[in-house]
């Protein structure tokens, strides 16, 4: 890879250019950015090997560790396109992605509850041949499975180090799945060039360097950590300080002892670093070494952004993306306003659009619509679905947004009631209704966001009962018993935290249920 104008060498390039510098630390082990190339090599070549070629999908159903990114660069070099699945999904989720993506292989964690998930009936597709396993065999491994340790030591002489074929960078790198907001989850493919171009618009704006050491706890199956976290470090040369998950306790560490300058949250996150800030002047002034902290995914409460620079001198600077068009609209390093995600960020544009059609006038609330470097490719396999996604060569996002005169954004929430966004996750509303309606005690139900300060949005199912059904429990034990009977089908962050039973669901005249007059 010696073309200097291609992204896909410039994502490789900080593995060579920096080779000997700590590229990873997670739970006490370190590897370079000369031991991810060589690892991410010999796994190519090693997938290679069992017959896995460029243009096959490899799913990834694993909690974050060194090894995903491995696996990642793998997959990169190999052609091969990379599948990160949320890995609280339960059968349903799972079988509805492998079955979409027409995925080969599936990376898992050897012992963790997600290969339970996997092994549920019907769950995986007959295109699926082979399981990958970091940690070790267990007693349902058996052929074609393969294992990450043999992977990783397949001999790569040094003249044979070039000889895969190179991605180009109209090539798909990833195939990320929406929350599935409007109905089941569509698969969103993205190009090398809009990987690479549009990270790399993100994080030299907020001045990412070589000396920064970030603190990643985001999960790699969302755009956020997989984008702005792992390609942003690895863009940088950067050092990355990989969390398994998120524990505020560990970020104020890595902060405290570990040297971290920048961490990339969502909102829930900052609740609780706030806590953590607030129990002890220590805690606080760990954090207050930091030069960025950022937010996204949800919008951050105004409180939490004027408590956070109380406490630790740092304004957090929000943004604002998607998975169909990465990322688009940032406030900038150097103003940072609470309840705004700022600009177009260099490379992207952004207008409003009223229902007529017009543009909306500074003030007023219109749908927006975005042009970027980091626009998807398509939806997998949905030519239909992609059409109608765009107006010309604008992506239709679906939020509502206001853009004041001078030209800052503050987005409004979405067009779609149907649409939640809770601890950083988009949930589809249609989805928890669907598996709802299947209880016996369950009539009729409409499920909604309502405000929460720790979650932004706290999941209300509204019910109807059936009379059929018998004399239902306490309201408490109501919930309960609907929580547990979701918890077959759906992540947990998906099941209902709050209950009405009412005698009817409100209804316009045509019968359409109004959501707006529940909450």
């Amino acid at each position: 890879m010696n073309n200097p104008g291609s992204r896909v060498d410039r994502l490789f390039r900080s593995l060579e250019d920096c080779s000997g510098q700590t590229a990873l630390e997670f739970e006490g082990r370190a590897l370079t950015f000369g031991d991810l190339d060589l690892l991410s090599r010999r796994y190519a070549r090693g997938l290679s090997a069992a017959g896995i070629q460029a243009g096959d999908r490899i799913a990834v159903f694993a909690d974050n560790s060194p090894e995903i990114v491995v696996a990642l660069l793998g997959h990169y070099r190999l052609g091969a396109i990379h599948v990160p699945i949320n890995t609280r999904y339960r059968g349903e989720e799972l079988a509805h992605i492998l079955q979409d993506s027409g995925a080969r292989a599936i990376l898992l964690h050897a012992g963790a509850a997600t290969t339970g998930v996997l092994d549920e009936p019907g769950v995986r597709p007959p295109s699926l041949s082979s399981r990958i396993w970091i940690g070790g065999r267990d007693s349902s491994t058996s052929p074609p499975d393969l294992f990450y340790d043999e992977l990783v030591q397949t001999d790569v002489p040094h003249a044979q180090r070039d000889s895969l074929p190179v991605p180009s960078d109209e090539d798909t790198a990833f195939l990320l799945y929406t929350s599935g907001t409007t109905g089941k989850s569509k698969g969103v493919e993205h190009s090398f060039r809009a990987v690479v171009n549009n990270t790399l618009s993100m994080t030299d704006l907020w001045r990412f360097d070589p000396s920064d050491r970030l603190a990643l706890s985001l999960p790699l199956f969302h755009v956020h950590g997989l984008c702005l976290g792992v390609h942003g470090a690895l863009l940088h040369g950067m050092t990355t300080l990989l969390s398994e998950r998120f524990d505020a306790r560990a970020i104020i560490r890595a902060f405290a002892g570990d040297g971290a300058t920048i961490f990339q949250g969502v909102p829930t996150m900052y609740v609780r670093l706030l806590e953590g800030a607030a129990e002890s002047s220590q805690n606080a002034r760990a954090l207050a070494r930091g030069r960025l902290f950022t937010a996204g995914s949800a919008a951050l409460p105004a409180d939490d952004f004027a408590r956070f620079e109380e406490l630790t001198g740092h304004r957090i600077l929000e943004r604002y993306g998607m998975s169909e068009t990465l990322f688009t609209l940032s406030n900038t390093y150097e103003d940072r306003r609470p309840g705004t995600v700022g600009f177009p960020a260099p490379g992207c544009e952004a207008r409003l659009v009223e229902d007529s059609g017009r543009e909306a006038a500074p003030g007023e609330a219109g749908e927006l619509y975005v042009r970027s470097n980091g626009i998807m490719t398509r939806y997998w396999r949905r030519p239909e679905e992609t059409a109608a996604s765009f107006r010309g060569d604008w992506f239709v996002t679906g939020d509502m947004a206001r853009r004041d005169s001078d030209g800052r954004f503050t987005i409004a929430g979405r067009k779609s009631v149907d649409f939640i966004k809770s601890g950083g996750f988009k949930i589809s509303a249609r989805e928890v209704e669907d598996v709802l309606r299947r209880h016996p005690r369950v009539k009729e139900v409409a499920v909604v966001g309502a405000p929460d300060r720790v979650w932004g949005e706290r999941i209300v199912a509204a019910i109807v009962l059936n009379p059929d059904a018998g004399a239902p429990p306490a309201a408490d034990a109501l919930l309960a018993e609907l929580a547990t009977f979701c918890s077959r089908s759906l992540a947990d962050y998906k099941r209902p935290r709050e209950l009405r039973v009412l005698a009817e669901l409100p209804r316009n005249a045509l019968g359409k249920i109004q959501k707006h007059r529940i909450v």
